[in-house]
């Protein structure tokens, strides 16, 4: 048995929030908005995918926003994505350097972190 691949990566938010979450994941990051099927749909939350990069929020009835995990997106241009990030407000904190990357943190709408990485 060999463990092949991450298939989605899944990230809690709080209830009532989709359209918050849609602005930062699909207009901000890029990432399309594929619907849940119905019988998950009914639990609020949304998924965004693209090819192989699937990331899914689902609801948390007593959310708090992790500390320290966290999903580490690779991007083509760290730098527009910044500023992109940070004219619409987001929070923006560098990353310690990293051998071969650059690298900064920001937070989805929930604070949950959410890394970016290019590599160089």
């Amino acid at each position: 048995m060999t463990i092949r691949a991450i298939e989605h990566l899944q990230l809690a938010m709080p209830a009532g929030r989709e359209a918050e979450a849609r602005a930062f994941y699909t207009v901000l990051l890029g990432i399309p908005e594929t619907p849940k099927p119905p019988h998950l749909a009914k639990r609020g939350g949304c998924w965004f995918e693209d090819g192989p990069l699937k990331l899914h929020l689902g609801v948390e009835a007593d959310f708090r926003p992790a500390r320290k995990a966290h999903p580490a997106l690779l991007v083509d241009d760290l730098a527009t994505l910044r500023a992109k990030l940070a004219a619409a407000g987001c929070r923006i904190v560098e990353a310690e350097p990293l051998e071969g990357c650059r690298r900064l943190f920001t937070g989805d709408p929930a604070d949950s972190p959410i890394k970016l990485m290019q590599p160089r």
